[in-house]
Protein backbone atom coordinates (compact mmCIF):
# COMPACT_ATOMS: atom_id res chain seq x y z
CA UNK A 1 0.00 0.00 0.00
CA UNK A 2 2.61 2.56 1.03
CA UNK A 3 6.16 2.67 -0.25
CA UNK A 4 8.83 5.33 -0.50
CA UNK A 5 10.17 6.69 -3.76
CA UNK A 6 13.78 6.37 -2.64
CA UNK A 7 15.06 3.14 -1.15
CA UNK A 8 15.17 3.20 2.64
CA UNK A 9 18.78 2.02 2.49
CA UNK A 10 19.75 5.46 1.15
CA UNK A 11 18.37 7.30 4.18
CA UNK A 12 19.93 7.22 7.63
CA UNK A 13 17.58 5.62 10.13
CA UNK A 14 16.48 7.38 13.31
CA UNK A 15 14.52 5.95 16.22
CA UNK A 16 11.23 7.49 17.32
CA UNK A 17 8.58 6.10 19.64
CA UNK A 18 4.90 5.71 18.82
CA UNK A 19 2.59 4.90 21.70
CA UNK A 20 5.70 3.91 23.66
CA UNK A 21 6.98 1.47 21.01
CA UNK A 22 10.29 2.21 19.27
CA UNK A 23 10.21 2.57 15.48
CA UNK A 24 13.26 2.80 13.24
CA UNK A 25 12.36 5.18 10.40
CA UNK A 26 14.24 6.99 7.61
CA UNK A 27 15.45 10.44 8.59
CA UNK A 28 13.90 13.35 6.71
CA UNK A 29 10.40 11.96 6.24
CA UNK A 30 7.24 13.19 7.92
CA UNK A 31 5.75 11.57 11.01
CA UNK A 32 2.75 10.54 8.88
CA UNK A 33 4.97 8.80 6.31
CA UNK A 34 6.92 7.10 9.11
CA UNK A 35 3.74 5.81 10.75
CA UNK A 36 2.25 4.59 7.47
CA UNK A 37 5.53 2.90 6.56
CA UNK A 38 5.51 1.12 9.92
CA UNK A 39 1.94 -0.09 9.37
CA UNK A 40 0.38 2.28 11.91
CA UNK A 41 -2.83 3.62 10.38
CA UNK A 42 -4.69 5.32 13.24
CA UNK A 43 -3.62 8.74 14.55
CA UNK A 44 -6.69 9.88 16.44
CA UNK A 45 -10.39 9.31 17.02
CA UNK A 46 -13.19 11.68 16.09
CA UNK A 47 -14.52 13.59 19.12
CA UNK A 48 -18.19 12.94 18.30
CA UNK A 49 -18.37 9.43 16.84
CA UNK A 50 -15.11 7.91 18.06
CA UNK A 51 -14.31 6.81 14.49
CA UNK A 52 -10.61 6.21 13.86
CA UNK A 53 -8.81 8.69 11.61
CA UNK A 54 -5.63 8.19 9.61
CA UNK A 55 -3.43 10.34 7.38
CA UNK A 56 -5.58 11.32 4.42
CA UNK A 57 -4.33 14.20 2.26
CA UNK A 58 -0.64 14.14 3.36
CA UNK A 59 -0.28 17.84 2.49
CA UNK A 60 -1.79 19.71 5.44
CA UNK A 61 -5.27 20.41 4.04
CA UNK A 62 -7.10 18.11 6.45
CA UNK A 63 -6.45 17.45 10.13
CA UNK A 64 -6.95 13.68 10.16
CA UNK A 65 -3.28 12.98 10.92
CA UNK A 66 -3.01 15.03 14.11
CA UNK A 67 -0.77 13.51 16.78
CA UNK A 68 0.74 14.60 20.07
CA UNK A 69 4.51 15.06 20.08
CA UNK A 70 6.94 15.10 23.01
CA UNK A 71 4.31 15.57 25.73
CA UNK A 72 3.14 18.86 24.18
CA UNK A 73 -0.60 19.46 24.83
CA UNK A 74 -1.38 20.80 21.36
CA UNK A 75 -1.64 18.32 18.46
CA UNK A 76 0.42 18.80 15.30
CA UNK A 77 -0.25 17.61 11.78
CA UNK A 78 1.90 14.53 11.30
CA UNK A 79 2.17 15.11 7.55
CA UNK A 80 3.84 18.49 8.10
CA UNK A 81 6.15 17.49 10.96
CA UNK A 82 9.49 15.82 10.15
CA UNK A 83 10.86 13.01 12.29
CA UNK A 84 13.93 13.58 14.41
CA UNK A 85 15.87 11.23 16.69
CA UNK A 86 14.13 10.55 19.99
CA UNK A 87 10.77 12.00 18.94
CA UNK A 88 7.92 10.67 21.12
CA UNK A 89 4.62 10.46 19.22
CA UNK A 90 1.24 9.35 20.51
CA UNK A 91 -2.37 9.34 19.38
CA UNK A 92 -4.69 12.20 20.18
CA UNK A 93 -7.12 10.77 22.75
CA UNK A 94 -10.84 11.06 22.20
CA UNK A 95 -12.22 13.84 24.42
CA UNK A 96 -14.57 12.85 27.21
CA UNK A 97 -18.11 13.83 26.20
CA UNK A 98 -19.70 16.61 28.27
CA UNK A 99 -22.93 15.34 29.89
CA UNK A 100 -26.15 17.04 28.77
CA UNK A 101 -27.19 19.95 30.93
CA UNK A 102 -23.63 20.72 32.04
CA UNK A 103 -22.38 24.17 31.06
CA UNK A 104 -19.08 24.13 29.24
CA UNK A 105 -16.79 26.89 28.03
Amino acid sequence: MFRTLRPAAQAEAVTITYEGRPLSVPQGISIAAALLGAGEMVCKSMPTSGADRAPYCLMGACFDCQVLVDEQPTPVQACLTPVRPGLAVRRVPRPTPVPEGVAHD
